[in-house]
């Protein structure tokens, strides 16, 4: 393919995408428990825009306070980690040259979740319970919270000592250190898998079955003061990457030719480690962990484009990605939710046996 065409043919998608992202949210609204058609949804909005005569007080209708209350606001934290993840993943990939780097095979996810689930117990336990009443009954807003302020705490550093610990075991200065930095995820992944199943068994059974729950993955508590964090995060790790996109792209022709070009090689890998586990950690404390996105979103980019590298697009696409599962996820069974994770955990494992069979 030419370079015009195929210029062309980036615009052209870029345009559809444009087009998916606008509309999406309000075709997403339309789904859930109860039924509001695509018609209702645009009237909510109508109601809610800037030149509305705001001398007259109109009541919030019960659709309207659905759509902007409980369904946008899940629909908007969906889209930021579903661009998140997409975006960790591609950078994983890009830096360690393995196209099988996922935050949840990479061990990140595992962690991150360690860290939450230790602080979430810790919070159950009433440790914290009191200052959360005192900061309610103040009147602060919800994220002002020790438990939404903690939760990522604790699954940041988390998934910071998981990076270092891969970055242990795969052999800091070796040659095999690319070869070895998955199995090295893998063994990390089982590892606080395994811490995390400890701390739920001597956690208390109300604290268990809602970490439980949300371990797998969920979106149903979604609320606008809780999209706040994950999607400033994102934002500005997204203006981080396009920054040290040269330097990043420059990774895939290996250590040596990006070094020979400038690139401070093991300080740019361990600050985008660094960078993707931040990202994972935020989203884990915000919706739990959800698995295989950050692999198979980069991957179908990559088909659409090869020899390309759109950040802006990858995480573009996981978000509408995930807007959409989420949508099932809330449909699928007539009378419950099913965890988010749980589907994309089914998707991505059969994505995943198609990639080594590709590249076998």
């Amino acid at each position: 393919m030419s370079p015009v065409k195929d210029h062309r043919r980036y615009q052209f998608f870029l345009l559809i995408l444009a087009i998916l992202a606008a509309m999406s949210p309000i075709a997403a609204a339309s789904f859930g428990a109860a039924s509001i058609n695509f018609t209702d949804v645009l009237s909510a909005i109508i109601q809610r825009l800037p030149w509305q005569d705001d001398l007259v007080f109109h009541p919030a209708s019960i659709t309207e306070r659905i759509v902007f209350e409980l369904r946008f606001p899940r629909i908007m934290l969906a889209f930021v980690a579903g661009a998140g993840l997409a975006l960790a993943g591609s950078v994983l990939q890009t830096v360690t040259r393995n196209p099988l780097a996922d935050p949840y095979l990479f061990g990140i996810s595992s962690g991150a979740s360690f860290g939450a689930v230790v602080v979430f117990s810790l919070l159950s336990s009433g440790l914290f319970a009191q200052a959360d009443l005192l900061a309610l009954s103040s009147g602060q807003l919800a994220w002002w919270s020790w438990q939404n302020l903690l939760l990522p705490i604790g699954a940041f550093a988390g998934a910071s000592l998981s990076v270092l610990l891969v970055l242990s075991l795969s052999g800091l200065g070796r040659s095999s250190q690319i070869e070895r930095m998955l199995l090295s995820g893998v063994a990390t992944s089982f590892l606080f898998g395994s811490l995390t199943s400890l701390v739920l068994y001597f956690s208390s059974p109300q604290a268990t079955a809602s970490v439980l729950f949300w371990t797998l993955g969920s979106f149903a508590k979604a609320n606008w003061a809780g999209v706040v964090l994950p999607s400033v995060i994102v934002a500005s790790s997204l203006v981080i990457i396009l920054v040290f996109k040269r330097q990043i792209v420059a990774l895939q022709a290996g250590d040596e030719t990006a070094h020979t070009l400038g690139v401070n090689v093991a300080k740019l890998r361990l600050n985008m480690l660094l960078l993707c586990s931040l990202i994972t950690a935020i989203l884990v404390a915000s919706c739990g962990g959800i698995g295989f996105v950050g692999l198979m979103i980069p991957h179908c980019v990559r088909l659409l484009f090869p020899g390309r590298q759109p950040m802006v697009v990858t995480a573009m696409v996981g978000g509408l990605f995930m807007v959409w599962i989420d949508v099932v996820a809330r449909c699928i069974l007539g009378n419950q939710e099913l965890p988010v994770g749980i589907i994309t955990a089914a998707i991505g494992s059969v994505f995943f046996l198609f990639i080594l069979r590709h590249r076998r």
